[in-house]
């Protein structure tokens, strides 16, 4: 936890990280199937497009990601150290290993400190505004998935 708690969003940060999440209040959650430590199955039914993907990943207001993470960004200097680097991400995991630790990384390690990307129950601290609305809709987590596993 080096680190996590000297960092301090800016309010122009949070205002964009909140409007983005205002942003999927259309979005509903899909139903999906847990096998092991995966999700195998396309929560869309059709795979997702890398480089929508790499946008989401790369972006400080939308997937959040290098917030914790780092990865094949070198022009981004402000990467996390917190989790694993995303780097051969595709080497290391398969499609529905990855898709489940987007969606909800609790369901195979409870102690994760990675938020649920495609969960609404059973948070706590969650705005009234965010209630009941995913971080990131199914295309776009098929999305995610679909970079990471470019990353060999």
């Amino acid at each position: 936890m080096r680190g996590f708690r000297s960092f301090r969003f800016s309010t122009a940060a949070l205002a964009a990280t909140l409007a983005i999440l205002a942003s999927n209040a259309h979005a509903e959650l899909v139903p999906y199937k847990i096998a092991g430590d995966a999700i195998p199955a396309s929560l869309t039914g059709s795979q997702g497009d890398a480089t929508r993907g790499r946008a989401i990943v790369a972006n400080h207001n939308t997937g959040l990601c290098l917030l914790c993470h780092s990865g094949p960004f070198p022009q981004d200097k402000f990467q996390g150290t917190m989790a694993p680097d995303l780097a051969g991400a595709g080497a290391r995991w398969n499609e529905g290993q990855l898709r489940l630790r987007i969606v909800d990384a609790s369901k195979f390690n409870a102690a994760t400190i990675m938020p649920p990307f495609h969960r609404v129950d059973h948070l706590t601290r969650v705005a009234p505004a965010f209630r009941d609305k995913p971080v990131l809709t199914a295309v776009e987590v098929e999305d995610v998935v679909a970079y990471l596993m470019t990353l060999k």
